[in-house]
């Protein structure tokens, strides 16, 4: 086989190719450079192409090693490279960058990847990074620290329309084997790897630079490109539950190179271009380009995730998916649900719909098998989210799957003094106010106002402001209270105006504590576990979970169960289930046992939790200040090859009272201790930082719970502690009142403290 035969051989790997060029172009210059150097480039490039999945072909690669040993060993390596490439970049002396089309064929895929190469003329020896980019393929989104940002352009100038026009995926390749930066070599290559959202012909504008200033004058750093794109298929994804009925999932699909379909920055909603998943019904279909894919498929933390092949050819392929569960607890009448989700702001897209619509969010609630979806209107976008808003169910929801457009306080003029949950209100608008900033400047007003027409209220993120150094729960040291979470709570829970505090999307030890001190000084507050979707956490709706447990299904009543502490919080992957004491259920009853004298009371629960059997070293490694604050790998007892078991707590005014150690395999454990109680008490169970109960009430003699001096004097500090911070951001004409509500919190602390005699 003659060279410039061997060129027209290129591999095929999974869907992703180099394409087949064209007879050599003599119009790409070839430059005359030391051959040893540019031999060892055009093989790393060989590498890389095969590792990439486009791999030159046997011929080629013989060509490459053969022609290092001949006279003219620069041409020739030129001459089998040049014709599989889509540019060429030339850097003149004074760096200055100039692109213009190569000779391979400007042939992609709708939806699949193909790989070309770009030629590299560098004149000035720069060792600068090369960049190309194009504006039919900027990023909407780019991953930076602490998650995903907009990029190039604010969140406000980004419409739909401009997400349409980005039609082309572009990566250039400069991975190991590959340098990252340019050699500074006269003549080397790089690989540039293209993806199509749509099929036909399009137009593509090509542009290189080495970095600010270097792109050359009269727009010759880029070059238009009309590609034709052939089209890709429709693979329908049959998806059935654990019963056998038809159902929506999550699907995350990728290719060899471990690259997402369909392309993340190409994604509109109900499909999110921060999810490595989309979420599809049964009978619903994604659009794949030939080649083989790994689909990973799940539905929230019940279900165990299904790992599956396909293989995509030219025609349309239907391919199976039959979920599993590992426990079922609406089966058991424990009802999951996310009290915290968002429509707009944070990763969303905000213009011109402002977000996405119930139609989207349906999907992801039902896609997480959640029953109970709270979807808050809040700052971002309030004015045109608004008109969801309905005091009722939407009518989106299932018998199955309940969703209920509410409120968060969030970015109004109370936001200083913490975030709130407004769940089951009737009326959104506060009395008096057209605008949000017309709004109450600190919390008090807002839950009263929200209770009076019987929301159920509590707040949001709690431990934002409650940083603290010290790990222990509860923790005697002072946090600033300079946050949006639950800080205000320690004033508004003397008034009886706070249903719950949220936990599970901060740090543990932040948000137990100042709830474990309220809990100590006989204050009776729920905890409820939310998400923040896509705020805090934005990989999923119901990372952050409450179970109530309910005789049936009803947004209401699911509520009501919050506010009543018939609920557990968990990060999904451990259960505490039926906890009772003295054969009382938690939230029955208002959680209370009463006992003529000191004695023992029966704990018993039903607990299951699932590890995976290898650990995840890296993450129980982190901080708990490091997210994911709540995850059951954190509890895994450590041990020779790691163990699966996870400790159950029984914690009693604050304190670990007895341990019970259970495997981790997803069986219901039974779990029964007996407890002295010398006082008034509360209990609970937990698994940190996994799960926990709400508390049961243990009173004696008729006694209120007066369980510790230390904590009393603890929240009597943190009125002091939480007015510094708020009183100069709460407006002048409401500062009397709220002078007077703190004043009622300091004198109930005081009141508890002088009543309390335990240490």
């Amino acid at each position: 086989m003659t060279l410039r035969a061997s060129l027209v051989a290129v591999g095929l790997i999974v869907g992703v190719a180099v394409l087949r060029p064209q007879a050599f172009d003599p119009r790409l210059p070839v430059v005359q450079v030391e051959a040893q150097p540019l031999a060892a480039q055009a093989a790393r490039i060989a590498d890389a192409l095969a590792y990439v999945g486009a791999p030159l072909s046997a011929a080629d690669r013989e060509a490459l090693r053969a022609a290092t040993a001949r006279p003219d060993a620069s041409t020739a390596i030129q001459a089998i490279l040049d014709p599989l490439c889509l540019i060429e970049v030339h850097i003149n002396p004074e760096s200055r960058v100039k692109v213009g089309p190569g000779p391979a064929r400007a042939e992609l895929v709708e939806r699949g990847w193909r790989t070309f190469l770009v030629k590299v003329r560098n004149e000035a020896g720069v060792t600068a990074r090369l960049r190309v980019s194009s504006p039919q393929a900027q990023r909407v989104f780019a991953r930076g620290q602490g998650g995903f940002s907009m990029d190039p352009r604010p969140a406000q100038t980004i419409s739909p329309a401009d997400v349409a026009d980005r039609w082309l995926d572009l990566e250039l390749f400069d991975k190991p084997p590959l340098l990252a930066a340019l050699s500074g070599l006269e003549v080397e290559y790089r690989i540039l790897q293209l993806s199509s959202r749509d099929a036909g012909r399009r137009e593509a504008t090509l542009a290189a630079d080495v970095g600010q200033g270097s792109q050359d004058i009269g727009f010759r750093n880029d070059t238009p490109i009309l590609f034709t794109i052939t089209p890709s298929v429709d693979v329908t994804l049959r998806v059935r539950d654990e019963h056998g009925q038809p159902t929506t999932a999550a699907f995350v699909i990728r290719d060899a190179q471990q690259r997402l379909h369909p392309s993340p920055a190409k994604r509109l909603a109900p499909d999110f271009a921060f999810h490595p998943q989309v979420y599809r019904a049964d009978g619903e279909t994604v659009r794949l380009a030939e080649g083989v894919y790994d689909v990973e498929v799940a539905r929230g933390p019940e279900y165990v995730p299904q790992r599956q092949r396909i293989t995509v050819g030219r025609e349309a392929l239907t391919a199976s998916f039959a979920l599993a569960r590992w426990i079922d607890l609406p089966a058991r009448g424990w009802y999951p649900g996310d009290h915290h989700i968002h429509a707009a702001g944070c990763l969303h897209y905000e213009t011109p719909t402002i977000g996405v619509e119930p139609r989207d969010m349906i999907r992801h609630v039902i896609g997480e098998a959640l029953s109970i979806g709270s979807v808050l209107t809040w700052g971002p976008g309030y004015y045109y989210q608004r008109q969801f808003f309905q005091g009722r169910d939407h009518a989106l929801s299932t018998p199955e799957t309940r969703m209920r457009y509410d409120v968060e306080v969030s970015g109004f003029p109370s936001s200083h003094a913490g975030h709130l949950v407004l769940l089951r209100l009737k009326d959104q608008d506060y009395p008096g106010a057209t605008t949000l900033d017309e709004w109450p400047t600190w919390t008090l007003p807002i839950l009263q106002w929200a209770k009076a027409q019987g929301a159920v209220v509590g707040f949001a993120h709690s431990g934002w402001g409650l940083e603290i150094t010290d790990t222990t729960i509860p923790s005697l040291e002072m946090p600033r209270f300079d946050g949006i979470g639950a800080n205000e709570y320690i004033v508004d829970v003397t008034h009886d105006a706070v249903d719950f505090i949220s936990t599970v999307d901060t740090p543990a030890p932040w948000e137990l504590s100042i709830w474990y001190h309220t809990l100590n000084t006989g204050y009776r507050t729920r905890i409820s576990g939310e998400t923040d979707f896509p705020c805090i956490f934005g990989d999923r709706v119901g990372l952050g979970r409450s179970y109530v447990h309910l005789d049936r299904l009803d947004y209401d009543r699911w509520a009501d169960g919050i506010r009543a502490g018939r609920a557990y919080v968990t990060d999904g992957k451990s259960h505490l289930i039926d906890f009772r004491v003295d054969g009382i259920d938690v939230g029955t009853r208002a959680s209370e046992i009463r006992l003529a004298r000191a004695g023992t009371v029966k704990l018993t629960a039903q607990v299951a939790a699932r590890l995976p059997e290898t650990p995840n070293d890296a993450l129980r490694a982190l901080p708990l200040d490091k997210a994911p604050y709540w995850d059951l790998e954190r509890a895994r007892k450590p041990g020779p090859g790691g163990t699966s078991e996870v400790p159950v707590e029984i914690v009693v005014n604050g304190r670990v009272a007895a341990t019970r150690w259970i495997t981790a395999d997803g069986a219901i454990h039974d779990v029964s201790v007996d407890v002295p109680i010398t006082a008034s008490s509360w209990v609970a169970l937990r698994i940190l930082p996994s799960s926990h109960t709400n508390p049961m009430f243990v009173l004696v003699d008729g006694q209120p719970i007066r369980a510790s001096r230390q904590s009393a004097d603890w929240c009597l500090r943190a009125v002091d502690q939480c007015w510094r911070q708020k009183a100069p951001k709460i407006a002048e004409r409401e500062r009397p009142a709220a002078e007077r509500a703190y004043e009622h919190a300091r004198q109930a602390y005081r009141r508890i403290l002088a009543e309390t005699s335990a240490p």
